[in-house]
């Protein structure tokens, strides 16, 4: 491919172009309008140290897009490690406590195999992980609703089968 048609835009160029976009969408995946503001800066000022790795697949703002996408979903995540890392961790529970736990965790995992692929990771991100509903839908890049759906028909199989089990022999 020629140069020329791979070319990003020079990066004051880029940058007074799409950041208002680039705002927007982190805006939208991370929830908070000052987080937002800083996964722009910190992807502009990636963009301006390194070579941007853009490939001429698409157009500059599709390749901008994803970036953005995939660079707010990353702050998600370190912002849960970050607030995982910051709470003190709970007292040892009790052995008892410890085997209840662990029994209900296995009978959960084993619901779980009964409800369909996009319910399990639904379920597992809400109830496991503790994403909330914007945060899933970015990550799986479907609609928000679809989310809430797939959520409560998920739940209803889970519990159904949970039910089921309690009331075998």
């Amino acid at each position: 491919m020629d140069a020329a048609v791979i070319a990003v835009p020079p990066f004051a160029e880029l940058y007074r172009q799409y950041r208002t976009r680039a705002l927007a969408i982190a805006r939208r995946i991370v929830g908070d309008a000052d987080e937002a503001e800083d996964v722009v800066q910190d992807v502009f000022t990636r963009l301006a140290q390194r070579p941007s790795g853009f490939d001429g697949r698409s157009s500059c703002s599709t390749w901008l897009h994803r970036v953005m996408v995939n660079s707010s979903i990353n702050w998600l995540r370190a912002r849960k490690r970050r607030e995982r890392l910051q709470h003190e961790p709970d007292a040892p529970a009790s052995p008892e406590a410890h085997a209840v736990g662990t029994e209900m965790q296995r009978h959960f995992e084993e619901a779980l195999e009964k409800v369909s692929e996009q319910q399990r990771q639904v379920l597992w991100l809400r109830e496991m992980r503790g994403y909330s509903y914007p945060e899933i839908a970015a990550m799986l890049h479907i609609p928000e609703g679809t989310v809430k759906s797939a959520l409560h028909r998920g739940r209803q199989r889970a519990l159904a089968e949970l039910e089921e089990r309690d009331q075998q022999p």
